[in-house]
Parts: structure tokens; C-alpha cells; sequence
């Protein structure tokens, strides 16, 4: 196995030397900068990244912190932070935690030990407390995704869950329905409680009262999504459309609706939130709010690098989503 001594002797440098030229550090003549690369490349030589973390406490990695591997919209987070590391040049490290703060605070930990350069975190429960507590423990660029803090030394990338729930309610509303199902995602998160919200201030603002009648809770997924429809379908509560607080939990719906016969949109209207892939494959086609998750990866790990050179300040940013019209919706029949 080569080492940097061969390297040493190879160019006629001191370890030193040859040190400032792999690590870009220092000056050193271009003479001799080629003299050390030409030996570097004769002798196929690779450095330690482990001694030269040691050393510089830079791995050239982004570490990521997901909630969850399930779901096309993750795939869709992972894949574009894949390709944002690699387009800055470093290695994702990605590590779950299990929707748990504790498992989080502990993958955070563990990336803090494989001396990340930053960190990403996508986090529905970590209190605001404990991520303050961590960012002065590890001295590593945290950026959370998907959470607003009161606090703003706090990096954050977040999206406006409850105006995207008003937006799609709003729309329904506007297309004369009036008895308008929600099916919410869990109400122990963030995203579940503001879409919710989102969801009650557009019924409020048409003058529509809240029924809790017409809400049952799923946890994003096809069965919750299916399960929650049919329970919906069992009360003696009337509603012309649903609002499913995610598309996985459409497409459940769905399933819910055409095993009791009830066609979609001619007798049901139904639409989601994320514009995940599936949304567009479902039948019929989704309505649906889109969610640039992809747009707001990048922008975290953006964020992440430049807060790790000293490039920029922290800094929190709101992203917003759009209605993508497709073939879920139809007016109400019932008169207004």
C-alpha cells in the first residue's frame, strides 16, 4: 500500500509539502505542485480521508436526516439531495430517525462523529430546544427542513402546510361544495396540525362551520388513507368532496369509493397535497397542491455548505406550493 512517505520520496518533498498540495493549503511553487501530483498519480496514492478528517475536520460528506425511507415523496427528497451533493462535489451520508427526536438527536450525533461538513435534517417532532442545544454542541451547520422556529440563528427550509391546505379547500369551496371531508395526517406533527388549520380558515371564511364529523386522522399513507375514507363513508354525515391531506391518502380513498360505487368526480370530488408522482397516475388523475420539495432540498444544502464556509448568515426560507389542476374535481351538483 502506498503511503505519503513513497510520495515523500517519489517527489524529493517533505510530508509537509506534500500535505499543502492535497489539501490546497499554503503556498507551494507550481514546480513543485507537479512534482507532487506526478507522484501522486504514478504511485496511484489515496489519502487517508479519516487522517485528513482528523486534520482538517472536513470529509468532504453532507449528512441527512430523514424521518422515514417510505413514500415517494422521500424518494423524491433523497434523490435530489444525492444530486445536489454530488454537484457541490460531496458524499450524502443518510441516516433515519424513526420519526423519534431521540433517534434524530442520535443520528445527528453520529454524523457529528464521521465529521460531516453540514447536516440536513427533515424533522416532524425534534423540539426547538433541543436542535439550539445541538447546534452549540457539534459547531456543525444544521439546516432543518420542513419546521419554522421562533429562533433566528435557526437555519430552516420550510413550506406553508396550512396555505396549502386553504389553497385546495378554498378551490373546492369556490367550486360549490360545501360539505367538504378532511382526511388529516397525523395531528401529533407540525404539517399534520397546520393543514388542518389551513383546511378550518378556509370553511371559516365562506362562513362554513367546523365539523369534526367530517375529519378522521390517517398518517399519509394508501391504507390509513383508504381506511379513514371508509370510516368517513360509515357516518351519517353528508359531503360531496374530500380533502385528503396527502396524495397516498387520495389514492386510498379511492380505492374506499369505488368499492362502495361511488364514481369519481362525477358523485365525489377528491384532491390532495404533494403532487407526488402517483398523483398524476391515480384514476382519475389527482387535483392536487405541489410541494417543490426537490427545490427546497437544494436550497437546504446549499444553505448548509455556505453556513460551513462562512459564506452567508443563517437564514430561514418559506416556500409555497400551487394548485395542479387535473381530473378530480367537478362543481358541485348541490345548490349553494
Amino acid at each position: 500500500m502506498t503511503t505519503i512517505a513513497d510520495v515523500c520520496k517519489a517527489a524529493g518533498v517533505s510530508k509537509a509539502t506534500v500535505s499543502r498540495v492535497l489539501n490546497n493549503t499554503g503556498q507551494v511553487s507550481d514546480a513543485t505542485r507537479q512534482k507532487v501530483i506526478s507522484a501522486v498519480n504514478a504511485l496511484d496514492y489515496r489519502p487517508s480521508s479519516v487522517a485528513r478528517a482528523l486534520i482538517t475536520r472536513k470529509t468532504n460528506t453532507v449528512g441527512l436526516v430523514v424521518p422515514e425511507f417510505e413514500g415517494a415523496y422521500y424518494g423524491s427528497l433523497l434523490k435530489q439531495a444525492a444530486s445536489s451533493s454530488e454537484h457541490y462535489e460531496k458524499q450524502l451520508i443518510v441516516t433515519d430517525g424513526h420519526n423519534d427526536p431521540v433517534m434524530e438527536k442520535e443520528s445527528i450525533l453520529l454524523l457529528s462523529d464521521r465529521c460531516c461538513d453540514a447536516i440536513i435534517l427533515y424533522s416532524r417532532h425534534m423540539p426547538e430546544k433541543m436542535l439550539t442545544e445541538l447546534t452549540h454542541r457539534i459547531q456543525i451547520p444544521i439546516v432543518t427542513i420542513n419546521r419554522q422556529f421562533s429562533n433566528p440563528a435557526l437555519p430552516c427550509i420550510t413550506f406553508d402546510q396550512a396555505g396549502a391546505a386553504y389553497m385546495i379547500t378554498s378551490y373546492l369551496l369556490q367550486m360549490g361544495h360545501r360539505q367538504i371531508a378532511c382526511i388529516t395526517g397525523e395531528l401529533k406533527t407540525h404539517t399534520g396540525i397546520a393543514r388542518l388549520q389551513g383546511y378550518r380558515q378556509a370553511l371559516a371564511e365562506f362562513g362554513i362551520p367546523f365539523d369534526p364529523a367530517l375529519t378522521e386522522s390517517g398518517h399519509n399513507h394508501f391504507m390509513e388513507g383508504y381506511q379513514a375514507c371508509k370510516d368517513l363513508l360509515h357516518r351519517p354525515v353528508k359531503f360531496t368532496a374530500i380533502l385528503a391531506c396527502s396524495d397516498e391518502m387520495a389514492v386510498g380513498s379511492l380505492k374506499a369509493l369505488t368499492e362502495k360505487g361511488i364514481g369519481v368526480p362525477e358523485h365525489m370530488s377528491i384532491a390532495g397535497i404533494d403532487n407526488s408522482p402517483i398523483s398524476q397516475y391515480a384514476f382519475p388523475p389527482l387535483t392536487t397542491v405541489s410541494i417543490p420539495i426537490e427545490e427546497m432540498t437544494e436550497s437546504a444544502i446549499h444553505l448548509a455548505l455556505k453556513l460551513a464556509q462562512n459564506q452567508m448568515s443563517p437564514n430561514q426560507i418559506e416556500f409555497t406550493g400551487r394548485i395542479i389542476h387535473r381530473n378530480s374535481i367537478l362543481p358541485s351538483s348541490q345548490p349553494t
